[in-house]
């Protein structure tokens, strides 16, 4: 029997298993799960415009500011600009938990570019009458992107574990994190190249946006989804798609209708029984238990600032003495985190997630306290702000800033998946919200040294709280992690879900 090769994808991670005797040839080649890489990449372009919204503050904050234009904003208005999107992000999470199970992902995806063309769109042609005006526009429109940012989180990410193999899973369910990230790294290029014009900005976005909405008509629907709605043979074709099967192609694979009927069973369970409502679902241990968990990591994420330097790349550069031009270290910062996600995958696949997230808080605890040390002691170390700012980053998104919403996607069983996963997102928001809005008086009130002590207190509270609490879900079924919550440990199954890769005959 030859020996299957091994493939390589942009994630580079090894995608195959041990070969089954169950196989259809004995020249057999494995299959490379390309449709589901691509159709996960298709989804992710959309996100894209969720890191455009979280980076736009830090570089259109000067220009809208600046007080020797007729119209301004005031030093509150432009707190209220930067963090209102935070705000409105929580409502987009209480939306998708209501409609993503009814309408589906795809749907979902369709509905999150439409509103980032409005919300943007209005940005664009914000009139500057007056400060008034102009702050009102302004905010709606920061709102309608911020709905829009809380609802398409989580559809990507479950519709990525839903296509792919356990394997992949946490390689797939990073690609909204590499968009984010992307999108928030060009939104800072474009700031240093368009540092005034902040409608035209608006208009790139758009376009990018009506871009992404025409791509998305090219997704099919995930199969646990069409399961869900009674339509098995859809459902069937879906998976049959999504493991590389040409729809011409009529052969029936062992190994495709084993995982199937695995998927089959786990969206039937309870069917005939009038499904409670989520609240009662709560009472569960599978369900409330990572609801709980997801609540306190998505605290600590916001709390130790991550999302701030974010917002605020620009003007946090300032604050910690940065001797380069500010707007050039958010573009380090941006992309600096786009190559650290782009290589968690294979970290991912090696590690798991505890073990990076552990380092995570290592580092961020480590690269807060030197920035606030070099403020307290009077180190006056002029490359030490820089650095600790690029490190701080790059930690960071190796675990907290990127996992919480990676493992949103897989942590919750398939009864509560919809709207436990949006409640948990719209609680990260909020705290998102909170913490934005109040850096500008805490800046005012602790001083920058004391702030970035803060940061660093919580982010070592964060570490203790990963250390005792955070399950390792790498290499695990969907179903062996509602097992894990439920009775405390993994459960092997009868029936696993396989990494299926189909023989195709080289002859």
């Amino acid at each position: 029997m030859p020996k299957i090769p091994t493939f390589s994808n942009i994630f580079r991670y090894k995608c195959y298993t041990k070969y089954r005797k169950t196989a259809l040839s004995m020249n057999i080649i494995a299959f490379l799960p390309s449709f589901q890489i691509f159709m996960v990449f298709l989804a992710n372009l959309g996100c894209m415009s969720n890191g455009l919204g979280l980076g736009v503050p830090a570089v259109t904050l000067e220009a809208l500011t600046n007080q020797e234009l007729p119209v301004y904003l005031t030093k509150d208005q432009g707190s209220w600009y930067a963090s209102f999107a935070s705000i409105a992000c929580p409502i987009g999470g209480i939306l998708v938990s209501c409609f993503l199970d009814k309408v589906g992902r795809r749907n979902s995806l369709y509905i999150t570019n439409v509103m980032s063309i409005i919300g943007w769109g209005l940005m664009a042609v914000a009139v500057e009458s007056d400060q008034q005006t102009l702050f009102i526009q302004l905010l709606v429109s920061r709102f309608i992107v911020g709905v829009m940012t809380g609802i398409a989180v989580v559809p990507i990410g479950v519709y990525a574990a839903e296509i792919c193999y356990p394997s992949l899973r946490g390689s797939l369910t990073l690609g909204s994190s590499i968009s984010i990230a992307t999108g928030i790294s060009v939104m800072y290029i474009l700031g240093y190249f368009i540092r005034t014009d902040w409608k035209l900005i608006a208009i790139i976005v758009v376009c990018y946006s009506s871009f992404c909405l025409m791509l998305t008509f090219f997704l099919p629907a995930s199969p646990n989804w069409l399961l869900s709605k009674h339509r098995v043979e859809e459902a069937r074709r879906s998976l049959r798609y999504f493991r590389g099967i040409n729809k011409d192609d009529n052969t029936i694979y062992p190994e495709i209708e084993e995982e199937f009927n695995k998927l089959e069973k786990l969206c039937r369970r309870g069917e005939g029984v009038k499904k409670p409502p989520f609240l009662s679902i709560l009472k569960v241990p599978e369900v409330y238990k990572p609801l709980l968990f997801m609540f306190g990591f998505f605290f600590l994420q916001q709390f130790s600032g991550i999302f701030v330097v974010i917002t605020y790349a620009v003007q946090i550069s300032l604050e910690a003495g940065v001797t380069i031009d500010p707007v050039l270290c958010a573009i380090f910062v941006g992309i600096a985190r786009v190559i650290t996600t782009l290589v968690m995958g294979p970290m991912l696949d090696k590690f798991g997630r505890r073990p990076l997230t552990l380092f995570s808080g290592v580092g961020m605890t480590i690269c807060m306290f030197l920035l606030a040390c070099n403020s307290w002691f009077n180190w006056n170390l002029s490359q030490l702000p820089v650095t600790c700012i690029i490190l701080y980053i790059i930690t960071s998104t190796l675990g907290f800033m990127t996992l919480p919403f990676s493992m949103n996607s897989e942590i919750f069983p398939q009864k509560a998946r919809g709207p436990a996963s949006g409640l948990s997102v719209c609680f990260g928001f909020l705290m998102g919200f909170t913490i934005i809005k109040l850096y500008p008086s805490m800046v005012d009130n602790l001083g920058k040294d004391n702030l970035f002590g803060f940061y660093g207190a919580v982010s070592l509270v964060a570490l203790v709280y990963v250390y005792f609490l955070m399950p390792e879900t790498k290499g695990k079924t969907l179903q062996e992690i509602e097992e894990y919550f439920k009775y405390g440990k993994h459960h092997k199954q009868d029936v696993e879900m396989k990494d299926i890769f189909i023989a195709k005959d080289t002859k």
